[in-house]
């Protein structure tokens, strides 16, 4: 079945960096848009960076000149550069993808399990 699997989270301290990566894996057709979302304790999921298919990107105000979007479309892989972390960067990093099904052919988004980034000050 299709999966994503997130990597690259952990402790930092403010003003450092991190790199997340998403990498898709099983029956795939095709991937539209992929993008990370968060979530902080007690707060509600929001979107972070998305990137479409053809490499359009939209960032939250939050994180514009921090954080880049990427994608690898040959390794079913995308990432988020994130830069001069803050203390309220913290949270569990989500990576979504709109995926179409190589054996249903159905289309849905999929989630990955989550990746926790903390940023100490």
């Amino acid at each position: 079945q299709v999966q994503l699997v997130e990597s690259g989270g952990g402790l930092v301290q403010a003003g450092g960096s991190l790199r997340l990566s998403c990498a898709a894996s099983g029956s795939i057709l095709s991937i539209d848009a992929m993008g990370w979302y968060r979530q902080a304790p007690g707060k509600q999921r929001e979107a972070v960076a998305t990137i479409t298919s053809g490499g359009s990107t939209n960032y939250a105000d939050s994180v514009k000149e921090r954080f880049t979007i990427s994608r690898d479309n040959a390794k079913r892989t995308v990432y988020l550069q994130m830069n001069s972390l803050k203390p309220e960067d913290t949270a569990v990093y989500y990576c979504n993808a709109g995926i179409t099904d190589g054996r249903r052919f159905s289309f849905r988004e999929y989630w990955g399990q989550g990746t926790q980034v903390t940023v100490s000050s």
